[in-house]
């Protein structure tokens, strides 16, 4: 490494972050770069690992460790601490089709397994990398690179979330004629339309799919297979097809109330709050609003905390999120949770610290469980019972939540956001297709083979694993793009 002592010399710097109280007036990027000199110190932060565990992802205990698309990231790291950006750029390329995305929306689960981090504050790495893409775009070396030639072989992709993006850019750079389908009117997926504003702008996700459709990518939106277009259409008119659909089966509470007007699941509050928001400024009022609204948010994971920061913009009267977890630790487990896994610590994320700049505390209600909601004469919801739990596994693995008698609680809600996961992709194409799925509705594919049980069709994504990272997506879309052009051709050079 260029810095060898590095590690020792500086402290760790993550992205700067714009005031808490003045950011919730806008729905701009919450955070600011750091300068050049900073992104410097933090690249030579980057130790001289025997072992760099970092880039290599893996599950350890259910929970991601290290980067599921490999990215050089030592090798990246000393470049930026070289001063050789563009260098860097290439690098960062190679592994991951969009750096930006991960860059401003991924965990990090490459700085959980940071080899400074068994005793330090890991290097920012995620800083890192988005600072090489917004500096490669900034000196205009990202730019369109089509295939000098195309292979007459067409494929479709289905849905155009960081799966399906990934895949559709892998085929195309193997020079395959590519068209993905999106059922919603603008590009992106999730990294859109669940993704709030000031978190990944839609900007970034636009200007990186214009580059794609110079390249010669075709994407047709406001059209979802299975129900704008046949099925059948994928195995008539193409060579082959990928199904990025997602996972987008939201799960429920089973709690008494819940038909009550005012209970929402978070990706319709969000989805409807960016779509009104980049249609009109929000003037058509074609979104669910928060303003002047008791908000509780149930869940505790990324998506609960979009929803906190989105309220806060809103204007909301007061609000509280639900986690069903006790308060982690400031410090992990040295024994239950070791590095290289996960660090599962207490943390306070970009949405935490801006309600407690506005309401003055943390919104977190821990170890807490509905138990059922109550509404008013109009049949509007008023208020949410809850109990508080604890969390205990049986020699299986399986949850049992032990309910604390004494402990009942009444919370007033006008608005109530569901942020609990989701239980798995739609169904309709599935079946239409005759794909065959797993227990829990995933489409079946084996992982780093893709294929299904209908010849020519593979999957990839939240559709073949379930709810995931982002990362992990665009993992899956270059490994199912490489195994679709080995199907079509006999062998790939796609990685």
């Amino acid at each position: 490494m260029g810095k060898t002592t590095g590690f020792m010399e500086y402290d760790r710097q993550s992205q700067h972050e714009r005031n808490p109280s003045e950011r919730t007036k806008d729905w701009e990027d919450y955070t600011e770069p750091l300068s050049e000199e900073e992104l410097k110190k933090q690249g030579a932060r980057c130790m001289d690992c025997g072992v760099p565990t970092c880039h290599t992802g893996m599950e350890i205990e259910g929970a991601t460790t290290g980067c599921p698309v490999y990215h050089l990231i030592p090798e990246w790291n000393d470049l930026v601490y070289r001063g050789k950006w563009k260098e860097a750029l290439k690098k960062e390329h190679e592994k991951n089709n969009f750096p930006e995305f991960t860059g401003m929306a991924c965990p990090a689960p490459c700085e959980g397994a940071c080899v400074l981090g068994i005793n330090e504050p890991p290097v920012a790495i995620r800083t890192v990398e988005r600072s090489i893409i917004e500096k490669g775009f900034e000196e205009g070396w990202v730019v369109p690179d089509p295939p000098e030639k195309r292979t007459g072989k067409k494929v479709a992709v289905v849905g155009s979330g960081p799966a399906g993006l990934a895949a559709a850019d892998q085929l195309n750079k193997a020079g395959h004629s590519v068209t993905v389908y999106e059922r919603h009117d603008r590009i992106g997926g999730l990294l859109t339309y669940g993704i709030p504003e000031m978190k990944l702008p839609y900007s970034v996700v636009e200007r990186r799919v214009n580059i794609l459709k110079e390249e010669g990518i075709e994407f047709v939106t406001n059209t979802e297979v299975g129900k704008d277009l046949p099925s059948s259409e994928l195995e008539n008119s193409f060579d082959a097809a990928i199904l990025c659909g997602g996972a987008t089966v939201h799960r429920n509470i089973p709690a008494d109330g819940r038909e009550l007007k005012g209970i929402h699941y978070a990706m319709d509050f969000l989805h409807s709050n960016t779509k009104s928001l980049l249609d009109s400024n929000h003037e058509d009022g074609n979104y669910i609003s928060a303003e002047g609204k008791d908000v509780i948010v149930i869940g505790g994971g990324d998506t609960g905390t979009d929803c906190l920061s989105t309220s806060l913009r809103h204007g909301c009267k007061s609000l509280t999120q639900f986690d069903i977890y006790t308060k982690k630790g400031a410090v992990r487990d040295e024994v239950a949770n070791p590095w290289p896994q996960w660090p599962v610590i207490h943390r306070v994320e970009y949405g935490q610290k801006e309600a407690e700049a506005v309401f003055g505390k943390d919104p977190r209600a821990y170890a807490v469980m509905t138990k059922k909601f109550t509404g008013d004469k109009n049949g509007h919801v008023k208020e949410v019972h809850t109990i508080d739990v604890e969390t205990t596994f049986d020699e299986n693995g399986h949850k049992i939540r032990k309910e604390i008698p004494g402990t009942e609680r009444v919370w007033p809600a006008d608005l109530v956001l569901l942020a609990i996961g989701f239980a798995g992709p739609e169904q309709e194409m599935v079946q239409e297709l005759g794909v065959e799925t797993e227990d829990r509705t995933t489409v079946k594919a084996e992982y780093n083979k893709f294929a299904t049980n209908v010849d020519g069709i593979f999957a990839a994504g939240d559709m073949r694993r379930g709810q995931s990272l982002i990362v992990w997506a665009i993992n899956e879309g270059r490994g199912a793009a490489r195994e679709c052009d080995k199907y079509l051709m006999g062998a790939t050079r796609l990685p």
